[in-house]
């Protein structure tokens, strides 16, 4: 089975992009530079918003999550596997981990990036507060 779910977002002045082991996405408009995860903001969905079909395959140790970010031409691809521990009920946050740390904003663990690993041009478009970025989601076990 293959959940695939769309999210828009946009980029942030703050994003810095330099935290070694997650990557997050968040419906919060506001910024920090303490916030060095967080690589999109307003987006349009958080965790407790994506389908119940979704969630639920997320729970599954064998599903493979991949995030995919473009924006500007560019790409960015995030792998990782789903958790019989994640409850995806955060109303704002989706956190890609490379740990196996689960929370309620934690969309997948064991992610191949995080955001320090986004390129250097990829991460010049996303300070750009009128750059949209979509997101693409998809769970498969």
């Amino acid at each position: 089975m293959k959940i695939v779910e769309q999210i828009e977002a946009w980029g942030h002045e703050n994003v810095t992009a330099r935290n070694k082991t997650t990557a997050e996405i968040t419906k919060d408009a506001h910024l920090t530079l303490r916030g060095d995860c967080i690589v999109a903001v307003n987006a349009t969905k958080g965790a407790i918003d994506l389908s119940n079909k979704f969630r639920e395959l997320t729970r599954k140790e064998e599903t493979r999550i991949t995030m995919l970010l473009e924006t500007g031409g560019l790409q960015e691809i995030s792998k990782g596997f789903g958790s019989p521990c994640l409850t995806l009920t955060h109303p704002n946050d989706l956190v890609a981990r490379k740990s196996t740390f689960t929370c309620s904003r934690t969309l997948m663990i064991k992610s191949d990036r995080a955001a320090r690993d986004f390129s250097k041009d990829f991460v010049k478009l996303l300070k750009n507060p009128n750059q949209k970025i979509t997101v693409t989601l998809v769970a498969e076990d």
